[in-house]
């Protein structure tokens, strides 16, 4: 299993990919599988870690020379663990390591990739480079729907260890917004929105690279009043605490986002979500049971002041049946087990031939003709 190298699995706070990879490895050692994490920081799941780098790089996020590095550290790790234990196969997490596939390929391996970013543009062009190396997971219809003829070799939604997070069911009086601060977001609608109701709004989340702290400071910044409050990178203690007291989380986003793991991580605190459509929120979210989805921003305010009255068991209840680490890891044993069927099925073994060798022919002559001399 080979995560990104920016953050500690599980991380401390930023780190959605990261969260998914440590509930999903725990929950296939529980399995009986076999685990090796290859990644950064310090060990935290139920697999062996093997540590690649001395720290995290969570300081180089967005710079591709950790990327790029990573990978070569991976395949040197990888050619270590073939030649002395054995794999099965290599689930890669990460952007630049699936360039190794080919690589694990003549060695036998075949390599599934988790696809945790979007699917068009460039990143439609790289992925369909990879088509006869790599079998993709998409983690959500809609992302898989949107590039339908890549390589899928299944569709497994993120999740969570339900049984890790607090349920909430007395909330206080203020709306949340945690993610990044970027216009896809949009934590500008999630002001607008709950200044037309009259709630604070509290606004957690990463803002650390040069475009994040651009649009904060000219879309965010000159909305603010003094009942919203900027809370910062919350923590993962911090950001449970959010969660779970939050009337709502709003979640008003312009993009096709692949899935929204805040989403579900509102909703098992017991905490309904407010959303604009698009992407995979309408697979996450139970409109009018677990959060209302609005078509367009100017919905948003009435939708805050109607989840007030949603009760928060079935927002938990949702996510345990959907969306809990359990549910990943038989999603992702399902896929392993294909893609290691496929890989045998088209892996052909090294021809043999018999020869008989008659009593009266001259074995050098014959070693000459098994070298391929034909004179």
């Amino acid at each position: 299993m080979v995560v990104p190298p920016y953050f500690d699995i599980p991380p401390k706070a930023y780190g959605g990919v990261e969260a998914v990879v440590a509930d999903v490895v725990d929950a296939l050692v529980e399995r009986g599988h076999r685990v090796t994490l290859l990644g950064a920081g310090e060990p935290g799941t139920k697999a062996r870690f093997v540590p690649l780098w001395d720290e995290i790089q969570a300081e180089r996020l967005g710079d591709p020379f950790p990327e790029v590095v990573h990978a070569l550290k991976v395949r040197r790790a990888l050619e270590n663990l073939i030649a002395t234990e054995g794999l099965d196969l290599v689930h890669d997490h990460t952007f630049a390591g699936p360039v190794n596939a080919p690589f694990y390929r003549q060695l036998g391996l075949p390599t599934v990739v988790t696809v945790h970013g979007p699917v068009d543009g460039d990143c439609e062009v790289y992925y369909r480079e990879l088509h006869q190396d790599t079998s993709l997971v998409a983690i959500s219809d809609r992302q898989r729907e949107l590039a339908a003829d890549l390589n899928w070799a299944g569709r497994v939604h993120n999740s969570l260890r339900v049984a890790d997070w607090p349920f909430q069911p007395v909330k206080q009086d203020y709306a949340l917004f945690l993610g990044r601060f970027t216009e896809t977001k949009a934590p500008h609608l999630a002001l607008e929105a709950a200044h037309t109701v009259g709630i604070p709004l509290i606004l957690a989340g990463k803002c650390a690279e040069p475009p994040e702290k651009a649009y904060f400071e000219k879309a965010v910044r000159p909305r603010l009043t003094e009942r919203d409050h900027v809370f910062g990178m919350a923590d993962a203690v911090a950001k449970r605490l959010l969660l779970s007291e939050a009337r709502c989380l709003l979640f008003p986003v312009r993009w096709e986002e692949p899935f929204g793991m805040v989403m579900i991580e509102a909703m098992v605190c017991g905490t309904p979500v407010v959303a604009l459509r698009g992407g995979a929120v309408s697979e996450v979210i139970v409109d009018g049971v677990t959060g209302r989805i609005c078509d367009d921003p100017s919905e948003l305010p009435t939708a805050i002041e109607e989840v007030r009255g949603y009760d928060p068991a079935a927002c938990r209840a949702h996510v345990l049946e959907h969306f809990d680490a359990a549910a990943a890891g038989r999603g992702y044993e399902e896929v392993y087990r294909d893609v290691l069927r496929a890989h045998r099925e088209h892996t052909v073994p090294p021809a043999t031939v018999e020869i008989t060798v008659p009593d009266s022919l001259d074995l050098p002559a014959a070693a000459r003709v098994m070298a391929g001399d034909r004179s």
